[in-house]
Parts: structure tokens; C-alpha cells; sequence
């Protein structure tokens, strides 16, 4: 099968791009600079050519949510990098001779909004903060596909874990050195999956065509927030006890501090209702592939 991959020099798309050709497919990577991108990566110019060339899309471009406090220009930027990409896509299918068969498109957990202890799966309608209406319009964008005859799959993200990137990324360097902890109270929920198993979910819609419509791509264990630091200062021979006060968050961060306090308790439904089997279902297992530990984790 030929991928053609958006988003491929992110701390997702470079992993999934070795799995897509281990696994016996041709990768063509889609660049803002191909150059600096992986071998034989396209421009975006070449978006046409590329599309037509390609049985399957791949799209996980988007500018980084956490990278800084949300001003107007930066949450533009968040929404266009992601709505605006995606449309391009699309665009690019609609005007093809000869048209994917699958567009996988990513999406995120924010989709729901900030939600206490609810389970939620993927019939659970969308909220209204800013980064719910960013994941809405996003996969409005990519449902605009399935009039091309194109299998949509909308893959509602949780925090991705790997440690070269992402949540855990940041969290490293305060709990290695002693000053790590929960955000505010810790009673938001935290719908985690490791990296291991975003890949796992994208080969298996690929090589699946019962796969459509909403995926909740998250391991079937979500934890509370003070139970995912206890987790990772045991992973890694630290305590956890210094809580950073919520008021501390927003005075830092903004509007940004809201994502971070608040959270969702995502199930995924679809993913288990079709058989998916996780590398890394448990909290312990995945933080121990994570930091490159061996793990007894199962998949299940």
C-alpha cells in the first residue's frame, strides 16, 4: 500500500513512518520543508501528485497545543495548522483521478471537553472550550471525505506517551530532579496511550476497513492525574509530592493551564469492540517501554 503521510517529522509520524515501511509499505512523506524532512519527502506544492499517487492518507499535522501561552495568533495557528491541513487534503482527494481509499485523520480526546468521572466513548457528543470546537471543526474537515467514497477514521488522540516528545517529554525533567508532582488538585482524569499502540491503531485502521467513523485512540486504563505522577516517580525512583496549585498554572500559562487541570475518562470502545489488542494496556508497562525498561505488559 502506498501512505502518503502528513506530519511525519513529528514525535508520532517519524516512528510511524519506520512501522509503515517494516511493515511492507511505500511511505511518501508531505513537507512544509522536505528537504529537512525524511528521504524523498514531497512539497506541500506537490500536494496533488502526491494524493493521486497514494491508496491511503495519513494526517497528523497540527502545530503543538502545550508549547506556550494561548494568544489569538497562536490559537489560530493551532486551529489552521490542523483544520486548514486537513481541507487541503481533502481538496487534493476531490480533484484526484484516482482517489485514496482511507483517510486516517487525527483528532484528540479534547474533542469532549473538560468531563469529571464520566466514562466517555466515541457516541459522546462534543464540548464547547476552545479545543473541543478546534477537534470538532477538524473532523468536519475530514468528514467532508466520505462524500469522495473515502473511509474517514477520526483518531481522537489521548496524551501520547514516549519520551522523546509529548506530556511525558515535559514531565521528565521536574520529576528527575526530585521537584516532580500532580497538577492542582489531581483529580482530573488523564486518557493515556503509548506511542507503541497509536501506531498499532493506525496500521490496524489501515490494513481493517471495518474500521470507520470516531476511533478513541487511548489505552483502556485511564488514570486520575495524581495517580499517573505516582506512577511515573515510582517509574522512576522519585517522589511525587510537589503538587504545582492551580492558580500557579494559570498565572504561568493562561488559558493553556484550563487543558491541564481539567480532563476526560475516554474509553476505547470501537478499538476493543473490533479486537485491537494493546501492547501496553497498564500505566506501569507503558511508562516502562516509555523510558526504555523492560515490561511484563501483555497485550490485551
Amino acid at each position: 500500500m502506498r501512505v502518503l503521510v502528513a506530519g511525519a517529522t513529528g514525535f508520532i509520524g517519524r516512528p510511524l513512518c519506520r512501522a509503515l515501511t517494516a511493515a511492507g509499505h511505500r511511505v511518501i512523506v508531505v513537507s512544509r520543508e522536505p528537504g529537512r524532512a525524511l528521504p524523498g519527502a514531497v512539497g506541500w506544492e506537490q500536494l496533488a501528485g502526491a494524493v493521486g499517487a497514494s491508496d491511503a492518507l495519513v494526517n497528523l499535522a497540527g502545530d503543538p497545543i502545550a508549547a506556550g501561552r494561548w494568544t489569538a495568533a497562536r490559537k489560530a495557528r493551532i486551529r489552521d495548522s490542523r483544520v486548514g491541513t486537513t481541507g487541503r487534503l481533502v481538496e487534493a482527494a476531490s480533484g484526484a483521478a484516482r482517489r485514496p481509499t482511507v483517510l486516517v485523520n487525527a483528532s484528540a480526546v479534547g474533542y469532549y471537553g473538560p468531563h469529571g468521572d464520566e466514562a466517555l466513548d466515541e457516541t459522546a457528543p462534543p464540548g464547547a472550550d476552545f479545543l473541543a470546537r478546534v477537534c470538532e471543526a477538524w473532523e468536519r474537515e475530514a468528514l467532508r471525505a466520505e462524500a469522495l467514497g473515502i473511509r474517514v477514521v477520526r483518531l481522537r488522540l489521548g496524551v501520547v506517551l514516549a519520551p522523546d516528545g509529548g506530556a511525558l517529554g515535559r514531565m521528565l525533567p521536574p520529576f528527575r530532579a526530585f521537584v516532580g508532582g500532580p497538577l492542582g488538585s489531581g483529580r482530573q482524569w488523564m486518557s493515556w496511550i503509548q506511542r507503541d499502540d497509536v501506531i498499532g491503531l493506525v496500521l490496524a485502521v489501515l490494513e481493517d476497513e471495518r474500521y470507520r467513523g470516531p476511533l478513541n485512540a487511548t489505552a483502556p486504563r485511564p488514570v486520575e492525574n495524581r495517580a499517573f505522577a505516582r506512577a511515573l516517580g515510582s517509574a522512576l525512583g522519585r517522589p511525587a509530592w510537589l503538587a504545582v496549585p492551580a492558580p500557579v498554572l494559570r498565572l504561568v500559562l493562561g488559558e493553556l493551564a484550563d487543558m491541564l487541570l481539567t480532563g476526560q475518562r475516554v474509553m476505547p470502545r470501537a478499538a476493543e469492540r473490533l479486537g485491537y489488542r494493546w501492547r501496553h494496556p497498564d500505566l506501569p508497562g507503558a511508562l516502562a517501554a516509555s523510558l526504555g525498561r523492560p515490561t511484563a505488559s501483555a497485550p490485551v
